[in-house]
């Protein structure tokens, strides 16, 4: 009878800690990692790591597979990265707690927010749940690729507590916040990881609605904070996660750091560059670490690459969506849309107009222009694109290069391939046309690697394969300035995200830790072009990039994807509160 179930043998180990690498054997036993080093005796099955990274599952944190978790296992796109556990209910949106009249509005505001078709939630989701403790339990009944775990969102909170009362503005009484408190303190005691809220107005509902939260005052947040702190002190976990636009007249941080004060719970925010913030990113950073210096504990969740916009014909948002001639064909068939599209006395009449800007949303008209003619602003999404591109692969330089007119050469890229071409636009975090602003921060212990938002913006982003990111790019490849270590990019996606969250069971590579493990053949990693496929329920679609290099996912010892594929195994499950690692006195 084999000693183990799986041993990974000659692999060069990143353990997560951010220590040193080297080269040894792993073996497991039972779902959790039993010895590494120099490993003797026999297995059920043996990998030969040989030249590749052995490295722990990836950790996202920052996820909305709400609706998606709840009827699909694969977990695609980002369980093709490498992730092996994802934290989901996160910007105050998801489907729990719901009263039965309240889900066309749930949905709707997750189709607003986070750009996934309602119609594909409505299809998928069985809604066999009202509270939240019977979500997760929902949750549970299915096994999945990768790992789950989840917030309490404000918006189906509020929504529960104040029913038709939730408007945009809205004050709840007294009795309300305690209702809500109440609620937010069951979740976690029932096994949520935390709360989340979001005060952007990027964030509306379909209907074009401020989401609630939004104009919440400090002393709704704060009570709920301290409903927080009482289920953590029951054995919960609870952080409090936040978008927001930090205008600095709303002191977002001055409330955040007497929550987390006060409720002893470490508050997280997304720390980005934008257009809707009259903050910057370095001042952001220096707030919060005022407050941490007065005994808050505050963490900035930080992107990896610019947050951007992928623009397509078939996807949500394309340069030309407030041109008259656009407007006549936007709800066809795609047909008779790229029939269109291709005509050449259809393109020179939607060239020759002006944009219609009469029923663009006012409080993001800066986004909508940018859109629309930021041609210096957008980049050609070349097979073998650079997320870091330079002004000379910029709509406007190569036009000029090409001697064509901007926005001619922008449709003509959405014409490419047969009308299935990509312009990318960095909307956020890209302001200096690079990314040297991060890397300091990558070397933080107060920011973690975060905001890939897996499972949505279905139509118009594709970041869930941060974690190949920042291996390809920011370990290997980067040119316009200074990488990063592996070590220390393995343990920023690994041991750094799952602690946030008290998952003290995996991150990291040593025994009596969660067999959650990566082989990755570096020298083979590499992002695939996007596509957009349209499987979801209902043929919703949704953008998605695989990636050559994945040797293997291995999750609680089982092998989940080969090379880039699914095995159809579902080791995974639900997560409910903290998780600590049983670990063994030493390794072999």
């Amino acid at each position: 009878m084999a000693m183990y179930d799986l041993i990974i043998r000659g692999g060069t180990i990143v353990d997560g800690t951010g220590a040193e690498r080297f080269t040894g054997d792993l073996a497991v036993k039972d779902g959790v990692i039993a010895a590494v080093g120099h490993v003797s005796g026999d297995a059920t099955r043996e990998i030969d790591a040989s030249g590749k990274v052995v490295a722990p599952g990836f950790v996202d944190i920052h996820t909305h597979y709400d609706g998606q978790a709840t009827w699909d296992q694969e977990m695609a796109p980002s369980s093709w990265h490498g992730v092996t556990t994802v934290v989901m209910g996160n910007c105050g949106v998801g489907f729990a707690p719901a009263k039965p009249d309240r889900h066309e509005w749930l949905i709707s505001l997750m189709e607003g927010v986070e750009d996934i078709p309602g119609t594909a939630l409505a299809e998928g989701m069985t809604w066999d749940w009202e509270t939240f403790p019977e979500y997760l339990d929902a949750l549970e009944k299915m096994p999945r690729s990768v790992d789950v775990a989840t917030h309490v969102p404000h918006g189906a909170v509020r929504a529960y507590v104040l029913g038709d009362r939730e408007q945009p503005g809205a004050v709840p009484t007294e009795a309300d916040i305690k209702a809500m408190s109440d609620i937010v303190e069951e979740g976690v005691r029932a096994g949520a990881l935390g709360f989340s809220t979001s005060r952007t107005v990027l964030h509306k509902s379909v209907d074009g609605e401020l989401v609630p939260g939004t104009t919440a005052t400090p002393e709704e947040l704060v009570a709920i904070g301290h409903a927080m702190g009482r289920a953590k002190g029951a054995g919960g976990h609870a952080v409090f996660e936040m978008a927001s636009d930090l205008q600095r007249d709303w002191n977002e941080f001055e409330w955040m750091g007497r929550l987390s004060r006060e409720a002893g719970v470490p508050v997280t925010f997304a720390a980005l560059e934008s257009i809707q913030k009259d903050m910057p990113l370095k001042e952001q950073i220096a707030t919060m670490r005022a407050e941490n210096d007065n005994g808050a504990q505050i963490v900035a969740q930080i992107a990896l690459r610019g947050n951007g916009i992928i623009m397509a014909w078939q996807g949500t948002v394309n340069p030309f969506a407030f041109r008259p001639s656009w407007k006549t064909i936007e709800d066809l068939p795609w047909g008779e849309q790229k029939a269109k599209l291709l005509d050449p006395a259809f393109k020179a009449q939607l060239l020759s107009e002006s944009n219609d800007y009469s029923e663009a949303p006012m409080d993001i008209i800066g986004v909508v222009m940018v859109i629309t003619q930021g041609w210096a602003l957008q980049y050609e999404m070349d097979p073998d694109f650079d997320y870091e591109p330079d002004e000379s692969a910029s709509v406007n330089a190569r036009a000029n290069a090409a001697g064509v007119d901007p926005q001619e050469y922008a449709y003509d890229m959405l014409c490419a391939d047969d009308g299935t071409g990509f312009i990318y636009l960095p909307i956020l975090n890209y302001a200096d046309g690079n990314l040297d602003f991060l890397h300091p921060l990558q070397h933080a212990d107060d920011t973690v690697n975060s905001l890939s938002d897996g499972g949505a913006h279905c139509g118009t982003i594709c970041d869930a394969a941060s974690p190949t990111f920042m291996l390809e790019h920011w370990v290997r490849d980067r040119k316009r300035g200074d990488r990063i270590t592996l070590e220390n990019a393995i343990k920023r996606q690994c041991r750094d995200t799952a602690a946030l969250y008290g998952l003290e069971d995996r991150g990291v590579i040593a025994p009596g830790f969660l067999a959650d493990i990566n082989v990755i053949d570096m020298e083979r990693l590499k992002l695939g072009r996007p596509w957009l496929a349209f499987d979801l329920p209902a043929g919703g679609k949704r953008l998605l990039q695989k990636a050559d290099g994945y040797a293997c996912t291995i999750k609680g010892g089982v092998v989940t994807f080969e090379e880039g594929e699914w095995t159809g195994a579902t080791p995974g499950g639900l997560i409910r509160g903290p998780q600590r690692a049983e670990l063994a006195e030493a390794a072999e």
